[in-house]
């Protein structure tokens, strides 16, 4: 006879690595206001579920704190929601590229792996009014509570395309009329000399090695932030907040 799996590491906690568990008021508020997202299961506290409208059909399982806090990573605040769904379908990049728009840039991402980095841009890139965050589909972050939760509801604003080359992608980006400006702390132009009145593809590097040269070469310019020298570089979340904020006021 097989082992009876004890409570905290048995089968039924273990998270499906195809559907991500979210967690958090925001995420989960946000995952339940979304008609596009599929619901498969809600987890929660009397207290908390008490507070929402559950979605007719979608089954919940009660448990305190310490229940919730299994099917989560150790110390996440789940705040005592966790929702279990699947991923969102991606939309066609050919599609997405169709209304080029100069008030709503493009966010390419080369190889940010970190997801509450991601997360963070997917949160600015909404509060700015970019289009759409463009990744790779390998070399970044999948969906999941953290970056969901670093989103805070943004997740479910935002168009997430997942494209094999990054490099392709910003040469057709470049072909519906983008500008495309990577930010690189050792460019001589800074990003308000960068920008022109195209519609805008942002490219922000990897955290630490910054862009690759590859890359670099499918950007029209290369721009800095003209922080000072008493900061040698900006976390990668940091500096994509400042340039959507860049982008969204020029006159």
């Amino acid at each position: 006879m097989g082992r009876k799996p004890n409570k905290r590491h048995g089968t039924a906690n273990r998270p499906d690595p195809g559907r991500p568990r979210l967690y958090g008021r925001h995420a989960v508020y946000a995952a339940l206001d979304n008609p596009e997202r599929k619901l498969r299961k809600l987890f929660g506290t009397h207290e908390e579920l008490a507070k929402i409208v559950i979605p007719e059909g979608l089954p919940v399982q009660f448990g305190d704190g310490q229940d919730l806090g299994r099917l989560v990573p150790l110390d996440a605040p789940h705040q005592g929601l966790v929702l279990e769904v699947e991923p969102l379908d991606a939309p066609w990049y050919d599609e997405l590229l169709l209304d080029a728009d100069p008030k709503r840039p493009l966010v390419f991402l080369d190889q940010v792996t970190d997801p509450h980095n991601v997360g963070a841009i997917i949160r600015s890139a909404v509060a700015f009014g970019a289009r759409a965050i463009v990744t790779q589909d390998r070399h970044s972050p999948p969906e999941s509570g953290a970056l969901a939760r670093a989103a805070s509801g943004a997740l479910e604003v935002l168009p997430w395309v997942r494209v094999v080359n990054l490099a392709r992608a910003l040469d057709e980006a470049a072909d519906a009329g983008y500008w495309r400006v990577g930010l690189a702390g050792e460019a001589e132009l800074t990003l308000a000399e960068a920008l022109s009145p195209a519609p805008q593809a942002l490219v922000l590097g990897a955290e630490g090695e910054g862009l690759r040269h590859n890359t670099r070469e499918h950007c029209d310019v290369l721009a800095r932030l003209p922080i000072t020298r008493a900061v040698e570089s900006l976390n990668v979340s940091n500096a994509g907040a400042i340039a959507l904020y860049a982008i969204a006021s020029r006159g």
